[in-house]
């Protein structure tokens, strides 16, 4: 049956909007599956110029809704991040309809998924790696496989079990079109059908029965994370960022008191959010007088969040330092994922970056933290990340496979304090916590500042906009989960498929086009009438195909 291109971009656009819906404020986690259901049906037999209008039309609308949040920044900074993440799908539509030509190809799509996501993640610029699948599982059966498989396999669960339901849906559609419907009550096809979900379901069922066990017998201690908050409309640091690190220097202060007056356990260190400091607390007196301070009247070390002058009077660095009571700043841990464009300016003297007036509002390049070993705060090794950090693998994989016994996260989210970013950033960190079997503390400037604990559970959290502390008992433990093991390499592997499985679609439509005779034309979906016959040879179409496999 011919499907026009109309249609396609139809069902690819609604593809795109359910993405989407799988991350906050909806988390329908079904909707993975179902966004990958309409994409590969979309992409299905079409040519590949017609595949990556159908990706862009996809991904256009993915991005657009999902990065919804950007416009916090401007509407310009939406549209410009958007239109590049919508850029990756130019490739991925033409790799999903190559894949589609071969046998097994529901592993093939999946695979393809989880490698658009390790690029967009990575490349270019450090990439950003926003609305991947395994972001929207918290809470959900797909959950348990976190510490096992990591963000790429979870990724490649979740779009598996969409296009094992494209391939039912082709599957039965050919049995229709060839007026073998009555093979549907044959017991061996419906086995056929339904052998592939049991097959995913028992590795989902396997790792919820058979959760990952995180050693309890560490050493137990008291950690506190402090939430300053910020004056006026709360979400501009930089005008108020003098009263923003009196908030903190105050609440820190308090707490100091409450433990000294036995109405608080004595923490063994506190967190400091990011940006508690917009001014390089080593040269501004002010600023280190208040700190120490602070980190006096509580009496352990403080993380402190802080924009470091680099070397380079252009440069910057967004840091987390270990301040002591006694010996004052020490270790330090820098963000690695510096935003482009909106931390840093690639190409900053070039023409095209120069007509950019919104660019003149960041003067200085933040430059990108190379640390790969925890911190050492009050004898604990602490795994960091800054903000947007959290939603790369690289991080926290390094730093636990380092050593780290907890892990903290400094953010700031004061800019998207009225949006859903803050909701799905808060997802993200709870993910890091299950994925790497640890505790995590996360210290927001305005929210959302809480304990998670190495299953995901919230221990406890302080209300968005306002000015406390949050403060539990933490399990320390050095045990690395296969997830932070061979999370890389499973994703490398996922990569390398994706590549040679794309070689393939494009090797065996070409034998197919010089062992046909041309029968010329395309019809309006873009298809081919010899990559028709691929799609009917990939569901296993079976006597309509026939022909096609003798000829050849």
């Amino acid at each position: 049956m011919v499907v026009s291109f109309r249609r396609r971009a139809g069902l690819a656009a609604v593809a795109g909007a359910v993405t989407t819906c799988m991350f906050a404020p909806v988390g329908l986690v079904l909707a993975g599956p179902l966004a990958l259901l309409g994409l590969t049906l979309a992409l299905r037999g079409v040519r590949l110029p017609a595949a990556a209008a159908l990706g862009v039309v996809f991904g256009g609308v993915f991005s657009f809704s999902l990065l919804w949040w950007m416009r916090a920044v401007g509407t310009d900074a939406w549209i410009a991040l958007s239109l590049i993440e919508t850029a990756y799908f130019l490739l991925l539509g033409p790799v999903v309809a190559l894949v589609q030509r071969l046998p097994g190809w529901p592993v093939w799509v999946a695979a393809a998924w989880v490698s658009y996501e390790e690029l967009r993640a990575g490349w270019p610029f450090g990439g950003f790696p926003w609305g991947r699948l395994a972001f929207g599982v918290m809470d959900t059966g797909f959950a348990p496989l976190l510490p096992y498989v990591g963000t790429a396999g979870v990724g490649f669960v979740v779009a598996l079990l969409g296009t094992l339901t494209a391939w039912v849906v082709v599957r039965v559609a050919e049995l229709r079109r060839t007026g073998r419907t009555a093979a549907l009550r044959d017991r061996r096809v419906v086995g056929g059908l339904v052998a592939p979900y049991l097959a995913v379901g028992a590795v989902v069922l396997l790792a919820a029965v058979r959760p990952y066990e995180v050693p309890q017998d560490g050493e137990v201690v008291e950690v506190a994370a402090v939430q300053g908050d910020v004056p006026g409309a709360g979400d501009d640091v930089v005008p108020v960022h003098r009263e923003v690190t009196q908030n903190h220097v105050d609440t820190t202060i308090e707490l100091g008191a409450a433990v000294d007056a036995g109405e608080e356990p004595e923490p063994r260190f506190v967190v400091w959010p990011e940006n508690s400091t917009a001014v390089d607390p080593f040269l501004d007196g002010r600023t280190r007088t208040e700190i120490d301070a602070a980190v006096s009247a509580v009496g352990v070390p403080v993380v402190v969040g802080g924009m470091v002058d680099a070397v380079d009077d252009e440069q910057v660095l967004n840091q987390g330092i270990v301040w002591d009571p006694t010996t004052g700043p020490g270790d330090r841990y820098a963000k690695r994922h510096p935003v482009p464009f909106g931390e840093y300016i690639p190409f900053r003297n070039a023409w095209f970056t120069s007509v950019v007036e919104d660019f003149d509002l960041i003067p200085r390049d933040m430059l990108s933290g190379q640390r790969t070993t925890p911190l050492d705060v009050a004898g604990v090794e602490v795994g960091n990340a800054i903000c947007f950090d959290v939603a790369y693998d690289d991080g926290f994989r390094a730093q636990v496979g380092a050593g780290a016994e907890m892990l903290i996260v400094q953010t700031s989210n004061a800019m998207f304090i009225r949006t859903h970013q803050v909701d799905q950033q808060f997802e993200m960190t709870r993910m890091r916590a299950l994925e790497s079997g640890k505790y995590l503390v996360v210290a927001a400037i305005n929210g959302v500042s809480g304990i998670i604990r190495p299953d995901g559970s919230v221990a406890g959290t302080i209300d968005r906009r306002t000015q406390g502390v949050v403060a539990g008992e933490v399990v320390l433990n050095d045990a690395v989960t296969p997830a932070m093991r061979y999370g890389a390499g499973i994703a490398l592997v996922l990569g390398a498929t994706t590549v040679l499985a794309a070689l393939g679609g494009l090797l065996r439509g070409r034998i197919r086009r010089r062992s046909m005779t041309p029968s010329g034309g395309q019809d309006p979906a873009g298809e081919a009438p010899d990559e028709r016959a691929d799609a009917h040879d990939a569901a296993g179409a079976g006597p309509a195909t026939t022909t096609r496999e003798r000829v050849g």
